[in-house]
């Protein structure tokens, strides 16, 4: 009998050092699977990086590389020959980003935690028409007039934040967040006598944290990121954010002339200009610090997406 149970664990030890060899090997090949991933997301980052600081006569000679024949930091100084302009769009972009975050932020969590609540009265009607906006919408030309001759917001500073103010399937989101927080909570606070205002304050928002870091850095990252709004309403080039103006200096020497101090600086500027370094530098200064910013929210989106998307 001794021996009989003395074979048995002896096989279900060699059993379990197949197992961990197996596991080893199958976790060996997924490090390299998504190692190499990494490198594929890493590598185009890196090559704009490197490009930005290559000479216009390296790029012309050997194309983009990861090894340029020589090293310049022309494209940077060139965006810096552009006095403040470069500044001021830092400055609208920055301001654009953070109030527009946060007032996106407001609206969308409160909208959000009034459609959680079952025992609102118009929960299904204003759930019908937040819906109806993700599958129909007027269109471009039926949202820039609403928005310059109805709503005035025409070359404004208000037409980067208001018009992206809101999104329904954030809101769906952040429904399903709150609905994972117990209801026993909100009637404990009811009970004591808190108010709804309250309620959400200081009871939901604390709880529901990584959801709303997770839809805060979505929200961030379309701020900062967001071009169109600039090339649609603004008029005025002293109001364009950092991402419209890559987007005319990628596109034409125009706006470099109008905003240099006179014609021949502009000429000695266009006949220098760097081109393919330019736009990646450019890309670069627009990229950085949203990219900074990114590990301080990192934490927060597998809990907030697992619980937003899991729960019902």
């Amino acid at each position: 009998m001794s021996r009989f149970f003395g074979r048995k664990a002896k096989d279900e030890f060699n059993d379990d050092l197949k197992i961990n060899k197996i596991s080893k090997k199958a976790n060996g090949i997924l490090n390299g699977l998504f190692g190499i991933w990494v490198l594929i997301c890493i590598l185009p980052l890196l090559l704009v990086v490197i490009v930005s600081f290559s000479s216009e006569q390296s790029i012309f000679e050997n194309g983009y590389s990861f090894f340029p024949s020589e090293w310049s930091l022309d494209a940077y100084n060139f965006f810096f020959r552009l006095g403040d302009q470069l500044v001021r769009s830092y400055g609208i972009t920055i301001f654009v980003t953070v109030f527009g975050t946060l007032f996106s932020m407001f609206i969308t969590a409160m909208f959000a935690y009034v459609l959680s609540r079952s025992d609102y009265a118009y929960n299904k009607i204003f759930t019908f028409l937040m819906l109806f906006t993700m599958l129909f919408n007027g269109g471009i030309v039926a949202n820039y007039m609403v928005n310059t001759q109805i709503l005035g917001l025409g070359d404004s500073i208000n037409a980067l934040i208001f018009p992206m103010s809101i999104n329904a399937f954030y809101v769906i989101v952040l429904r399903t967040f709150y609905k994972s927080i117990p209801m026993e909570i909100i009637e404990a606070a009811r009970i004591d006598g808190c108010s709804e205002a309250r309620t959400f304050f200081q009871i939901v928002a604390p709880l529901s944290k990584p959801g709303l870091a997770t839809i805060g850095m979505f929200t961030l990252i379309a701020y900062w990121n967001d071009w169109f709004l600039g090339m649609l309403y603004i008029v005025d080039q002293k109001k364009y954010p950092v991402q419209t103006l890559l987007w005319s200096m990628q596109n034409s020497l125009e706006f470099m002339k109008q905003s240099s101090v006179n014609a021949l600086e502009y000429s000695e500027m266009a006949k220098n200009a760097p081109t393919d370094s330019g736009r990646m530098a450019l890309t670069v200064l627009v990229v950085l610090p949203i990219l900074l910013a990114y590990p301080y929210f990192q934490k927060y989106f597998v809990k907030g997406l697992t619980v937003g998307g899991v729960k019902g």
